[in-house]
């Protein structure tokens, strides 16, 4: 009984010993794909000919997070995103405008491999998402706002370079897929008049974020 007591308290003090809680915010650019909005300002006279959109577009997005270490190679973290992306177009009597985010809060599972001045880790999460959607057309005294609640995936890699005592330069990869909702103004969706059918805000996206990580 002793022995195992001893193996057990020497396990917590080693796992102790190596555990690192980190706090991470950064930025970074994301190319998303949102086939539905696509069709939707490129078919129904939205987008001139001349200025159509392709099935992926460049957006920024904003995070932060906070990681427990659960043990020297396994971590839990929460992070909360913010994508963000618009459109302008020049229409003939003037000027389209349709600006969209995505609030994307997650909860993350991370392996975890460490070295002398850096650590790389490997995570997978889901969560909750918000959509908020405001679209303005040309010669209207305001715009239209609409919003949509979903669900999402995400898949990442990250990688943490030594910079002073606690602080690593932070280089991440994600892949995210959502599935978004239909976004609507109380009861009046966003319709595609070229189908009849309600614009859905199911997203792919794949993007690179640069940032900082404070070790504690």
């Amino acid at each position: 009984m002793k022995k195992i007591i001893i193996v057990l308290l020497f396990m917590s003090i080693s796992t102790a010993a190596f555990c690192q809680n980190d706090v991470r915010g950064g930025m970074g650019i994301t190319f998303i794909s949102i086939p539905a909005l696509v069709d939707y300002i490129n078919n129904q006279g939205i987008a001139p000919a001349n200025q159509q959109i392709g099935i992926f577009s460049s957006a920024v997005i904003f995070s932060g997070e906070a990681d427990y270490s659960l043990n020297a190679n396994h971590q839990i973290g929460v992070e909360v995103a913010y994508l963000i992306n618009s459109y302008t177009f020049n229409q003939s009597i003037g000027l389209y405008k349709l600006d969209y985010g995505i609030v994307m809060p997650s909860v993350i599972y991370y392996y975890v491999i460490r070295d002398t001045g850096f650590n790389i880790k490997f995570g997978a999460g889901a969560g909750v998402r918000f959509v908020n959607l405001s679209q303005q057309w040309p010669a209207t005294p305001s715009a239209q706002s609409y919003s949509s609640t979903g669900f999402g995936l995400l898949f990442r890699a990250d990688g943490n370079t030594f910079l002073s005592k606690d602080l690593f330069v932070n280089l991440g990869f994600d892949l995210r897929y959502d599935v978004n909702g239909k976004p609507k103004d109380g009861s009046q969706y966003l319709v595609n008049k070229t189908n009849q059918q309600n614009v859905s805000f199911n997203a792919f996206s794949a993007g690179i974020r640069l940032g900082m990580t404070y070790s504690f």
